[in-house]
């Protein structure tokens, strides 16, 4: 008898410690995110993201209410390996088309490429919800869109995720 009694504990303390040295995790935890991730997400979304004034966006001029000019204004962001972009009905502010980055390292300002007003300037973003605030200033000299229109000042464009 004594011996099937240590046979019996040996065997209960073999399943414990099986049971105990676990394998895998049943609900494993996802990778994080980096904050250069995290960004191209609040812009694109899951690729690519358009964003636009229509729904209840704005867009101001140094302080004054422009959003007539952008009215029909839209932002399309992509975020595949040439991170392009396009812009609708931008008055001559934004380059039709072309390719995105971010400034710096902070993750928090991107810049276009393009010839038109609003390329190579930093845009300070913020991505809340549904809306996505663009904030940029456009300097005096060769502030003009066809040597007529004047376009310097600090813009803030609000948008809405169409």
């Amino acid at each position: 008898m004594n011996r099937n009694l240590s046979s019996l504990f040996s065997l209960m303390l073999l399943v414990i410690f099986s049971s105990a040295c676990g394998g895998d995790d049943p609900t494993p935890q996802p990778p994080q995110k980096t904050p250069e991730e995290l960004a191209i997400e609040a812009l694109t979304g899951t690729g690519t993201q358009s964003w636009s004034i229509a729904g209840g966006g704005s867009v101001t001029r140094s302080g004054n209410t422009v959003t007539d000019l952008y009215q029909n204004f839209e932002l399309i962001l992509n975020s595949g390996s040439s991170r392009t972009y396009t812009s609708r009905n931008n008055n001559d502010l934004f380059d039709n088309s072309g390719n995105w980055s971010f400034a710096g390292t902070n993750f928090d300002k991107f810049t276009l490429t393009g010839n038109k007003p609003a390329a190579g300037r930093e845009i300070s973003f913020t991505q809340t919800g549904n809306n996505l605030r663009l904030e940029f200033n456009i300097p005096a000299p060769g502030a003009r869109v066809f040597g007529v229109q004047a376009v310097a000042g600090s813009y803030v464009f609000n948008l809405v995720k169409d």
